[in-house]
């Protein structure tokens, strides 16, 4: 599965007024695995920043003056981000940004380039109800170290989202690893157990060592999944 995991930096908080997209960083994972193919490009808006939007990005006007306009980067964005799985957090504020630079070129919503939106905002506050679930909370709850972070920054952003999104779902993929040679060991397996035979197949119990492992992925599996790991429910 591709997936990218975006952020963008603005002018401002709303694009129904005028705010523009000045960054956009990408991060691309394929089967739950950082790839290094991102996505970063600074815009020139043709506009000013908010003195708030400013404090937050730090993106001067005179710094984004030479750098393209969205219309000169949307082929190659286009290009990157089709068909892939999306993740942002607070996934509303970026859609309207990039659905109203679209619109402003005539073309259709971002989402129809793409297959699925996740909002990491929307997980993080099912996980952990009534707890602040900004991504700078995130990173503290995550172990994910963010003291590089002075300013908000599109790809910076991405970087560390992409992190905190892996260690959500870490519990969701614990026992599985999809790639293609799984698919291909899984035919050669099923080949192999048509052509045995009840008295080809040995059984051996695990031993002292293989129990005691099993139990600590249990134990793991349940710390991660808040106690409710089933394995871990029916072993006791």
């Amino acid at each position: 599965m591709r997936q990218i995991v975006l952020d963008t930096e603005t002018t401002g908080l709303n694009p129904k007024s005028g705010d523009r997209i000045i960054e956009i960083g990408c991060v691309e994972l394929k089967n739950r695995q950082l790839t290094g193919n991102n996505f970063h490009r600074y815009i020139n808006p043709e506009r000013d920043s908010s003195e708030g939007a400013l404090a937050v990005h730090g993106l001067s006007t005179e710094f984004l003056s030479d750098k393209p306009k969205f219309a000169e980067i949307l082929t190659e964005f286009r290009d990157y981000i089709r068909g892939a799985e999306i993740i942002i957090h607070n996934a509303p504020f970026d859609l309207g940004f990039l659905n109203a630079e679209f619109q402003r070129l005539d073309l259709p919503n971002f989402t129809d380039d793409v297959t699925n939106v996740i909002d990491t905002l929307v997980q993080a506050k099912e996980m952990h109800p009534g707890k602040r679930n900004s991504l700078d909370a995130l990173c503290d709850r995550y172990d994910i170290s963010n003291a590089h972070r002075k300013l908000h920054g599109a790809l910076l952003d991405a970087e560390l989202l992409a992190d905190v999104y892996l260690a959500m779902t870490r519990g969701q993929n614990s026992l599985i690893n999809i790639d293609a040679d799984v698919t291909e060991q899984t035919a050669s397996n099923e080949e192999t157990t048509q052509n045995m035979t009840f008295t080809d197949i040995i059984v051996l119990p695990a031993n002292e060592q293989e129990l005691a492992a099993h139990a600590a992925l249990l134990t793991g599996l349940d710390k991660e999944s808040k106690g409710s790991c089933l394995w871990h429910i029916t072993e006791n």
